[in-house]
């Protein structure tokens, strides 16, 4: 087994290292996407248009679940799959980019699930919103050799264009639809309609000519609609949809209590994570409750909760009234990284640091950005910290021994410092209280959405779920960009989960 990110700078992907297989995968011709292009912003509106003027999803996603069982779709949305009571499955999260980011994970992926019996993708399929024309590179083709079919739930981009694209590749090719009544005139409904963005015409000959990359039927899947249950061996996997703003309608509230039902082990899948970056976020329904309640209710028999949306990795394992459930974020698969730096002392739920696990680790993640910025701001001298100086920092503001042991000689020096000040690394909760610009918040919405790079290490990851009747063993896989790290993808994190 190849060294992981834990055990040497090198299992990071830091150093020189031979550029791994991945390009050649990728289309000849690659659209850079810039999460601070203003026409890439301006497309993506509609989550700022629903916080101000009410989210529709919940009406929206109503009407294509009622187009689905008028299909022929099962009421009860439970995919049935006969597998063995021992199998395994992938999840990754926020994959569609369309970049060197995205298909770098696309090697070790294959290789880990080559003997799977589906995968699953836990939000954003599409960037920058979620567009039918996108699918192609986005999709298809990263995924064209994976012998298995593919399920997902959409995130908050896929809702850009009202899930469209989504519904007619993921649901049986659903057709649009109809508009719908016009709001009265100068309500807020009437402002969200004038500024929404809709989707234009959809290129039929590209979509058609994308799906024959993954035509096999080996890899088809039908899915009920945008939030299932999938019936697997000894577990049923849920996901839910939680739109454009993390939240979830009545009806699916009340349908997601009926699936909890019974004494069959359970696996939740959501766009919206529940434990993420030190804190907890429930997500409420519509009408009351969250759908945390649900999960922790003890006759439901929810062991874990794997959520996207924040592209990284981290592990919360939650002691709910004397059993364990695992909360994991598994956003890594393909978009920019987000940065675990800014994450502060964990201390949430019970859960403190020696339980918490996050990819990449801090130090690696401070490393990556003082390198970005030190290239974006041409100040590499000031800004460029070595992994083992980024790894010091960390450790002496948080108080915490160091995910990777210190390199010897490794010190931390005034400008090193600075250096974490700016780029908005945590500190120990005693010494948070001076520092009150919001550091966090700016990075997850405006610094880590700029953090793209064409280059390795990307500290990309996805998941393999090993299932027997049991038990569950969860194991995060790296994907650097590295040839070594495609050919023996390292394991940044294992759990296993009893089931019995």
């Amino acid at each position: 087994m190849s060294d992981s990110s834990r055990d040497t700078a090198q299992g990071a992907g830091w150093g020189s290292a031979e550029r791994g297989a991945y390009q050649r995968l990728m289309p000849g011709h690659v659209e850079k996407l810039s999460w601070l292009n203003p026409k890439t912003l301006w497309a993506a509106r509609n989550g700022v248009l629903a916080s101000w003027f009410g989210d529709p999803t919940g009406r929206t996603r109503g009407r294509w679940v009622a187009l689905r069982e008028a299909a022929g779709a099962p009421a009860d949305k439970v995919v049935r799959r006969e597998v063995p009571d021992r199998f395994s499955f992938m999840v990754l999260g926020d994959t569609g980019e369309g970049d060197a980011s995205q298909y770098a994970v696309v090697p070790g992926f294959l290789k880990v699930g080559q003997d799977t019996e589906f995968a699953v993708i836990a939000s954003d399929v599409i960037y920058p919103v979620g567009s039918a024309d996108d699918y192609g590179d986005k999709f298809f083709r990263p995924y064209r050799d994976y012998q298995a079919p593919i399920y997902a739930i959409p995130g908050n981009h896929d809702w850009y264009e009202d899930l469209g694209a989504f519904m007619r590749v993921f649901c049986a090719d659903t057709p649009p639809l109809d508009p719908g009544p016009r709001p009265r005139p100068l309500t807020r409904a009437w402002w969200r309609a004038r500024l929404w963005h809709r989707p234009g015409p959809t290129d039929e000959q590209r979509l058609a000519a994308a799906r024959q990359l993954r035509a096999a039927p080996a890899q088809r899947a039908e899915q009920p609609g945008p939030y299932w249950a999938i019936d697997a061996g000894p577990v049923r996997i849920v996901g839910i949809d939680t739109g454009l703003l993390g939240t979830v309608d009545a009806e699916q509230g009340a349908w997601l209590r009926e699936v909890s039902r019974g004494p069959m082990p359970k696996i939740l899948i959501t766009g919206s994570p529940l434990y993420v970056d030190a804190e907890h976020h429930p997500c409420p329904i519509e009408g009351g409750g969250t759908v945390d309640d649900i999960v922790r209710a003890p006759e439901h028999r929810y062991v874990a909760a794997i959520g996207g949306d924040i592209h990284n990795y981290q592990r919360y394992p939650v002691d709910v009234d004397g059993r364990l459930v695992q909360y994991v974020v598994a956003g890594g698969g393909g978009a920019f990284m987000h940065a675990t730096h800014t994450i502060p002392r964990v201390s949430v739920a019970g859960v403190t640091e020696r339980d918490f696990r996050c990819y990449p680790l801090r130090g690696d993640s401070l490393a990556f950005y003082s390198r970005l910025y030190g290239r974006r701001l041409r100040l590499p001298r000031f800004f460029d910290l070595t992994e083992a100086e980024a790894t010091a920092v960390v450790s002496e503001r948080l108080g915490v021994e160091p995910g990777r042991a210190p390199s010897p000689g490794a010190r931390v020096t005034r400008r090193a410092r600075l250096v974490a000040d700016l780029l908005g690394a945590a500190r120990r909760p005693e010494r948070a209280a001076r520092f009150r610009l919001p550091v966090r918040k700016i990075y997850t919405q405006l610094f880590s959405p700029s953090s793209t790079t064409y280059s390795p290490p990307f500290f990309k990851c996805f998941l393999r779920l090993d299932v027997t009747p049991d038990a569950v063993r969860l194991r995060c896989f790296a994907a650097t960009g590295n040839r070594a790290q495609e050919l023996d993808p390292p394991v940044e994190d294992e759990v296993v989960i009893p089931l019995r």
